[in-house]
């Protein structure tokens, strides 16, 4: 009877995470890092190694890339060919990696990010500097393990004879682990190991004056010395890398901006592309053109300014806007201890010399080894040929090899490997004048001995063949920096000018949210009329503003907008203007109280807020300077179901006016209101009655008596009064009475406006009725009087909303945006 099967009955959460640990141990240990001792990931070690062991040396002809691929994939990688090429690929590319540790005949990828030609086209060998990181690997200096099929060995790590990690950097992405370490220049890293190696508590700034900062292959120029400073000292920074870009003069009083460095890992066809659109869609005036002009001599890019452009605005605005000005993020994270570490510059240069000093002892152990074993045969030759006729004749007397060395074992006291060596020696070397050669050699052995003896014995004498080994490679290998570092991360400071085409326009807003920029052009089209707007809704602002302007948009929820006027939609003045919520998102029955055009935020203005609860806000204007504005930002902070009636722009110095539903108003001088901030909430401005509330709220300028004031009530009554008719009085008062009470069907304030005299006053009914009302056509009233009927409410409706026709306004004329 067959045996029952094994099931384990297991929690699927439990498999998962079992599978998930092993799979994310694997992806870290032999993938995504680098080892901290050679700074190559596995299928990079894999295919030098497999490059050194083909003798596909630099020293050699080249060989196609697809015979060392094979090799790596059938011997050491068992992944797909691709990935192992991929790898090839960037350890060949100059853009890419420091100083290169493959060299590659054939198209290997650009700098624009062309992919490299397939690998049966293409032919590869080590380059000279890799010999470094393998050299004396035969020597047993690095363990080895089975490969995948247990046929072979691979080794763990490379001798790495100069400190690859931080000479080339490294990138990669694990599970729960990244790394992002950039290339230095090689002369600068060999002497911070050497300066860590003389003085083991050396602090980071004394390292980084040896060590200044990255050095890219690609050059550029670094900013941030903190930055550098903090990434150096925890693992983790970021520094901000930008191109060399220099403006060049042009014939008829134009200039040309001239990039022949980018910054690491940016792709310069990308970067171009993006350039040019930028000219395209106009983000950004004064360029005619762009160019990618580079060639075998090196790289250029061109950017052709139009006449009397501004070249540092332009310059300024493409380090802001482009790759050409990017952020490096350091994240120090390598593999130390078969665990991922972040590594400070002290840790990497400790994990460094470590390894070496293990590569040193080992491969002076294997030499020592070797020279012991070879002046133990050079002593039995010596000792064999002064000796050599007795020795000759028990050879001769002997049956065989075997006979023969135990015979000459026994007669004249050699060791098995000096009778070993003796049987194998060739007749030729039994001259008289060979032993001279054999004394010297022992000599030299011994001598050999001596120094490996006291290599292993001595630290200082193994830290300082490390030191001269280090300095080889340096003078071999030395190459001037690249990349430029400076101290200070620069401010990019753009005129809006450079930014947008400087034009007069036509910016319009309705109550309920539709906005727009219309051309002059447009509007003269169409002599200002036929104007697309839905019914029930009104033009809250018409203004002739610059491209360079700015307004702000304040809504009744206490919120505002922030929108410079060139990223408006362009609409026909006959078209629908662009919800607001295109631009921002807005709550449903959310509307546009009041709109500021802004040419500076520095003047000293305020915005005066009213709240339908009584509230009143004053702030600084300057508050109000967004710089980022991708959402509605709070104008004022409201309670409860409260809303802003209205906001008025003073210089400081006004008089304010407030006036309820109940037909109460209260005058006083806005200096009783106290400066508060962006986000407050304010203060109480009129005391009110249960169900009465704050119809509107005016301010005047000067103390001018003869300020026509209008008030229309629910019933369709309208009543025109002078500011003669009211005291001064302070700040959250109860205020006087502007109508007669009536017991019967009392007259509620809906509409009250400061009116001039070319003013229109609209209004609608709840029949959806709109009617116009010119205020100066009102005979003037006292406060005690209702005013007079301008519709019949059984036939039009009750009035439920009232509003001051917005007038086309040339603002910065008269440098006053303060109208009310």
């Amino acid at each position: 009877m067959a045996s029952a099967e094994k099931f384990l009955d297991l929690p699927l959460e439990d498999v998962i995470g079992d599978r998930f640990g092993r799979y994310s141990k694997y992806i870290i240990q032999d993938r995504a890092l680098p080892d901290a001792r050679d700074g190559l990931k596995p299928v990079q070690r894999r295919i030098l190694f497999a490059m050194h062991e083909e003798k596909n040396t630099f020293d050699k002809a080249f060989r196609k890339s697809a015979k060392t691929v094979g090799t790596v994939i059938g011997n050491y990688h068992p992944h797909g060919d691709s990935s192992v090429y991929e790898a090839m690929v960037r350890l060949s590319q100059t853009w890419k990696v420091r100083n290169v540790l493959v060299e590659m005949h054939g198209n290997n990828g650009s700098v624009d990010g062309d992919p490299p030609a397939a690998m049966r086209y293409t032919e590869a060998r080590l380059s000279s500097i890799s010999s470094e990181l393998l050299r004396d690997i035969d020597k047993e200096t690095v363990d080895y393990i089975p490969n995948f099929d247990d046929t072979i060995d691979e080794p763990v790590v490379l001798p790495a004879r100069f400190p690859n990690l931080l000479v080339n950097g490294s990138t990669g992405i694990s599970a729960g682990y990244a790394t992002d370490m950039p290339p230095h220049n090689l002369d600068e890293v060999i002497d911070a190991v050497i300066k860590k190696i003389d003085k083991p508590a050396v602090s980071i700034e004394e390292l980084m004056q040896i060590m200044k900062g990255p050095d890219f292959p690609t050059g550029g120029i670094i900013q941030g010395k903190e930055g550098l400073k903090q990434a150096y000292e925890t693992g983790k920074g970021k520094i901000v890398v930008r191109g060399k870009a220099k403006v060049e003069p042009l014939r008829g009083n134009k200039e040309m901006i001239v990039i022949d460095e980018i910054p690491y890992e940016v792709n310069k066809a990308v970067l171009v592309k993006r350039m040019d659109e930028l000219r395209i869609d106009r983000k950004v005036e004064g360029i005619a053109e762009v160019r990618d002009e580079t060639d075998r001599t090196g790289m250029r890019i061109v950017i052709e300014l139009k006449k009397d452009a501004d070249s540092s605005g332009v310059l300024h605005y493409l380090y802001k806007n482009t790759d050409l000005q990017i952020t490096y993020h350091f994240n120090m994270v390598a593999i130390k201890d078969k665990t991922p570490t972040l590594l400070n510059l002290t840790g990497l240069l400790d994990a460094y010399i470590s390894h070496q000093k293990e590569v040193v002892t080992r491969q002076s152990q294997f030499d020592l080894r070797k020279a012991q074993e070879r002046s133990h045969i050079v002593e039995g030759l010596i000792k064999a040929i002064s000796i050599l006729d007795e020795l000759i004749a028990t050879i001769r007397a002997s049956k065989d090899k075997q006979d023969a060395k135990r015979q000459i074992q026994a007669a004249f006291g050699f060791t098995d490997p000096q009778a070993e060596a003796i049987v194998n020696l060739q007749l030729y070397r039994l001259t008289n004048t060979d032993i001279t050669s054999l004394q010297q050699e022992a000599e030299e052995l011994q001598k050999k001995i001596d120094y490996l003896q006291e290599v292993l014995g001595n630290e200082q004498k193994l830290f300082s063949v490390i030191k001269n080994d280090l300095k080889q490679i340096k003078k071999k290998y030395t190459t001037p920096r690249m990349t430029k570092i400076e101290n200070q991360i620069e401010e990019l400071k753009i005129n809006l000018e450079v930014m947008v085409a400087s034009e007069d326009v036509l910016v319009s807003v309705t109550r309920d949210g539709y906005l727009k920029r219309t051309s002059l052009r447009s509007y003269a089209a169409s002599n200002g009329e036929d104007f697309a707007m839905k019914e029930e809704d009104h033009l809250v602002g018409l203004l002739e503003v610059n491209t360079t302007d700015t307004v702000l948009l304040f809504t009744n929820r206490g919120r505002y907008i922030f929108a410079p006027v060139h990223t408006l939609p362009d609409i026909r003045w006959k078209d629908l203007g662009q919800h607001a919520s295109n631009l921002v998102s807005l709550d449903k029955g959310e509307t546009i109280t009041r709109v500021f055009p802004i040419r500076s935020f520095d003047e000293e203005r305020y915005l005066v807020f009213f709240t339908k609860n009584g509230m009143i806000k004053r702030s600084e204007l300057k508050l109000y300077e967004a710089q980022r504005y991708s959402k509605a930002l709070v104008a004022v902070n409201l309670k409860g179901d409260d809303e802003v009636v209205n906001v008025v722009m003073t210089t400081g110095d006004s008089e304010v006016f407030i006036a309820t539903n109940r037909g109460y108003g209260l005058w006083y001088h806005e200096s009783e209101v106290t400066p508060v901030g962006q986000r407050a909430a304010g203060v109480k401005a009129i005391q009110l009655k249960p169900e009465e509330y704050v119809v509107n709220g005016i301010v005047f300028n000067q103390l001018d008596l003869a300020v026509n004031l209008l008030i229309l009530t629910q019933r369709g009554a309208a009543k025109r009064m002078t500011l003669q008719d009211f005291e001064i009085s302070s700040r959250a008062k109860r205020g006087q009475i502007m109508l007669r009470e009536l017991k019967k069907k009392p007259h509620r304030i809906v509409g009250f406006v400061k009116a001039e005299p070319e003013d229109t006053v609209s209004f609608m009914t709840d029949t959806g009725s709109q009617h116009q009302l010119n205020p100066m056509e009102l005979s003037k009233s006292d406060r005690y009087s209702n005013g007079s009927f301008v519709i019949d409410t059984d036939i039009d409706g009750e009035v439920v909303d009232v509003w001051k026709q917005a007038n086309y306004r040339k603002v910065f004329e008269d440098n006053d945006a303060s109208e009310s």
